[in-house]
């Protein structure tokens, strides 16, 4: 006797495939992975929902800085060019072509844009610093002493208690 396959489990898996994604059987170490990817993508985007709009931008690298001057003349000389990736590709080429004599200035450029931003971040960081240690003064007035002047602006106390007894 020959023993096969059983027609019954491969008609299963059929209907399992035609079914949608979310409904399909998932095994337990693959739920597990989905629960750990979805738990990374929830602490990743936590992480990068708390970006500062006044906080300064970091200054641009050498290469960027002679892109900004390359933009220009490359539109200059091929107008019909509209894909910024053309763009790129052409100035990655450039830039690569030139000699470190000829990168020096942007080299330049780049570190004075350094130095300003730095000076820029220590008066960023000490506006901060200045900012937290206000909302720490606040913080440290206890709860109590806070419900304390509540009760005696709403011209509650003690009073109301004795009401109750009655």
């Amino acid at each position: 006797m020959k023993i096969t396959k059983s027609k019954v489990s491969t008609r299963k898996d059929k209907k399992e495939v035609s079914l949608p994604v979310e409904e399909r059987k998932v095994g337990k170490r693959k739920a597990a992975l989905k629960a750990d990817k979805s738990r990374l993508k929830w602490t990743k985007k936590a992480k990068l929902g708390k970006k500062d709009p006044d906080k300064p931008k970091r200054p641009p690298s050498a290469f960027f800085v002679f892109l900004e001057e390359f933009r220009k003349t490359y539109k200059a000389e091929h107008p019909n060019v509209k894909a910024v990736s053309a763009v790129g590709k052409a100035g990655g080429e450039k830039w690569k072509s030139l000699t470190n004599a000829e990168k020096a200035p942007y080299e330049a450029k780049a570190a004075q844009r350094k130095l300003d931003y730095e000076k820029v971040m220590k008066a960023y960081n000490k506006k901060q610093e200045s900012v937290v240690d206000d909302e720490d003064e606040e913080s440290d007035k206890s709860n109590s002493v806070v419900n304390d002047e509540d009760d005696e602006e709403t011209g509650e106390g003690e009073e109301d208690d004795d009401e109750d007894d009655d």
